[in-house]
């Protein structure tokens, strides 16, 4: 039986593009997006700020909020984009317990080129120096997992109709 996809959850390291691919999936699809940043309590991006890497501990009731937000628009009958790291499968797990279908989209980008764009983003609160924690905290999605890993395309643009194709692909095969 094909299920809808309710809400998608762009994930990945730090400055794989996960703003950018969610800001081009609204026009192209018109859901609300939510920013797992907005959703951080001040003592996580304090610590972050600082370059401290945040715990389980402090994850947890950041992504309860994420999961609950994503379960409200359900409700109403309304699809959700989210951009969040979810890094661990305990992460994807807890998102995943969301109302409605989540599907996961694995953004991948080169090692240099995230390093390149954390670099020259302005006004985030992570620096570039969390870059390897974020990396050595990765953990891919595994076969189990509804989710689909796209790399990262030379434009935007053309990472977005990697997307819209997974996305494609998933909705056909679920």
């Amino acid at each position: 039986m094909n299920r809808p996809v309710e809400h998608l959850v762009l994930m990945g390291v730090a400055g794989c593009g996960k703003t950018t691919a969610a800001d081009n999936l609204h026009r192209a699809l018109g859901w609300p997006v939510a920013e797992a940043d907005d959703f951080h309590p001040a003592a996580n991006i304090d610590k972050m700020s600082r370059g401290v890497p945040l715990t389980d501990e402090d994850r947890w009731p950041w992504l309860r909020s994420l999961r609950d937000w994503m379960s409200a628009h359900a409700a109403d009958g309304v699809r959700t984009i989210v951009t969040c790291s979810a890094l661990k499968r305990s992460y994807r797990d807890l998102l995943a317990g969301a109302e409605g279908r989540v599907l996961f989209i694995h953004l991948l980008a080169d090692v240099d080129e995230l390093g390149e764009r954390m670099a020259h983003r302005e006004g985030h609160f992570m620096p570039p120096t969390l870059l390897p924690s974020q990396l050595a905290t990765l953990e891919p999605l595994e076969d189990d997992e509804d989710g689909v890993t796209v790399v990262s395309r030379p434009t935007p643009e053309e990472t977005l109709d990697a997307i819209l194709a997974a996305l494609e692909h998933a909705a056909a095969s679920s």
